[in-house]
């Protein structure tokens, strides 16, 4: 049997400690310096306690009676060969029956905690497995939802393209159309692998109101063209620990998906501020608003209210900023919009 490290530290200070108990109870510590005394032996007896109620502790049922054993070994000499006056023999035996009743019981508990924690540790792996593969089939299904569509209507377009029927006008139509599906699957494959096989994050002190407001100037052409107005409100010099690109990526993805939500001459209010030590960044659209049942699907992957899209793009937000220490939430009602909230550690040194 392989001893680790830890146990043979533990091995070492029970038998350090039950040769000290066992020294105080032959009277080789103490008695030489404060003689014998009924009430000093009474105390030096019950420190052999300690050993057997650690050997419990640490090692069960098993180790507490190892230790109540070698104690009761080792005070035969003291009990029937040393003609020692003070002893009472039966007092002595009656401590060793204790030893081994104290062993029985804390060693029982000790077992009976560890099978129960074990057993628990055993059904949250197994929910955790399950979780997965449910995870993995949502994900292959959703894969394969994505990819069939724009197959279909490649397998359209090349039929029509080999037939002779079909002019030239159409012909251009449909490699186009063929084009665009093949872009299609391309972006869904990579939204698939940036969520299922996320590159390694680069963190740094990262000045989060820069990267907000850079967003909003990369955005700006698009918000106007929708005919929507964004109002930002970020407070200077927001330092969080974080990947620059990766918070960029996730402030894009929140922006655009306002502007899909909202209609023409709609708004949509970005702020930044600091609270409680955290970074809150938030974006508020106008749409429709997003249900209770769809709320507690918002985050899930391949789950989407758009009438085009992966259902992927939410999902790798929420990874990103859990892969950053950080929460995000959204607060939505029917009819009044919604708003996604993210909260992140501040950069220590901002503090």
């Amino acid at each position: 049997m392989n001893i680790t490290a830890s146990s043979r530290v533990k091995i070492a200070i029970l038998s350090g400690i039950t040769t000290l108990t066992l020294a105080i109870h032959y009277g080789w510590v103490i008695e030489p310096l404060l003689g014998h005394s009924e009430l000093g032996h009474a105390i030096h007896s019950r420190l052999c306690y300690i050993p057997i109620v650690m050997g419990s502790a640490w090692f069960g049922l098993r180790g507490g009676f190892t230790i109540a054993m070698i104690i009761s070994i080792l005070v035969q000499p003291y009990i029937f060969l040393l003609n020692n006056p003070h002893v009472d023999i039966s007092s002595e035996l009656v401590e060793i029956v204790f030893y081994f009743a104290l062993a029985l019981i804390t060693g029982t508990l000790i077992d009976r905690e560890s099978k129960i924690r074990k057993s628990h540790e055993e059904t949250q792996l197994q929910l955790e497995r399950s979780h997965k593969l449910s995870l993995i089939g949502q994900m292959a299904a959703g894969v394969a939802h994505e990819i069939k569509n724009p197959l279909a209507s490649i397998k359209g377009a090349v039929e029509i393209l080999g037939s002779d029927e079909a002019s030239p006008e159409e012909k251009n139509e449909f490699q186009e159309i063929i084009t665009k599906e093949i872009r299609r699957i391309d972006s869904t494959v990579k939204e698939f692998l940036d969520f299922a096989r996320p590159r390694e994050i680069k963190l740094e002190r990262t000045n989060l109101s820069d990267i907000a407001q850079m967003a909003i100037k990369q955005l700006q052409n698009q918000i106007d063209k929708a005919g929507m107005i964004l109002t930002s409100q970020i407070d200077d010099s927001i330092i969080v620990y974080a990947d620059s690109e990766k918070m960029h990526q996730v402030i894009l993805n929140l922006i655009l998906n306002a502007i899909e939500a909202s209609n023409s001459g709609g708004a949509i209010r970005l702020s930044l501020s600091v609270f409680q030590e955290k970074a809150i960044l938030s974006v508020e659209d106008s749409g429709h608003g997003i249900g209770e049942i769809e709320k507690r699907k918002i985050f899930d992957p391949f789950f989407t209210m758009k009438a085009k899209g992966t259902g992927l793009g939410l999902a790798i937000v929420r990874a990103i900023i859990e892969r950053h220490n950080g929460v995000i939430s959204v607060e939505s009602e029917l009819g009044k919009g919604a708003k996604f909230i993210i909260r992140l550690p501040l950069y220590e040194g901002s503090k």
